[in-house]
């Protein structure tokens, strides 16, 4: 169990949120992360493995045109795959992966490019693209490693995210409590 998953669940479990995962290039890696924390059913909905493209746009609802144009390797699918497994699932947040384990290239991108993707309550009022937030990676190793980098770099995008929120409460709890706005 990583701990950034414990601190995901957490946080998630003390502010009363859920989370679902919309994998590809992990293979439901970042589920089983979350997965592995005791009490982690309070505050995770589930996830949907949409390895083939077609599943991306069936199951998660990413723009069909978007996949032919760009392929599931680009930000936008990371994007819309977290809002739809957000939406489809039911949850407050949804996180996404996509991107080249290898060994070889896909969609005209080589391997250890990867998208990270959240998609959650307050991502439209700052501003982010779609509701959410997107971080491109350039990863080395191999297979394995790609994958593994792929999954603490979603999870730690989320708790970044989560950690704001909490931060953003605070200081308007705060400023309510000394007489502001």
């Amino acid at each position: 169990m990583s701990s950034t998953a414990a601190d995901v669940v957490r946080l998630l479990t003390v502010k009363g949120e859920t989370l679902a995962v919309a994998e590809s290039l992990t293979g439901g890696m970042v589920a089983a992360a979350l997965t592995a924390v005791p009490g982690a059913s309070k505050a995770f909905r589930g996830s949907v493995t949409a390895y083939a493209t077609e599943l991306k746009r069936e199951l998660l609802g990413v723009d069909g045109e978007l996949l032919s144009a760009r392929g599931a390797v680009d930000p936008q699918v990371a994007a819309q795959m977290a809002a739809g497994v957000r939406t489809t699932l039911g949850a407050d947040w949804g996180i996404a992966t996509t991107g080249v384990a290898g060994p070889d290239p896909q969609d005209g991108q080589p391997v250890g490019t990867v998208f990270v993707a959240v998609d959650g309550p307050l991502g439209a009022r700052r501003g982010c693209a779609d509701g959410g937030k997107v971080e491109a990676l350039r990863l080395n190793g191999d297979r394995a490693e790609i994958r593994m980098e792929s999954v603490r770099s979603v999870l730690a995008l989320l708790l970044r995210e989560l950690a704001s929120e909490q931060t953003g409460n605070e200081r308007a709890q705060d400023t309510e409590r000394n007489g502001g706005f």
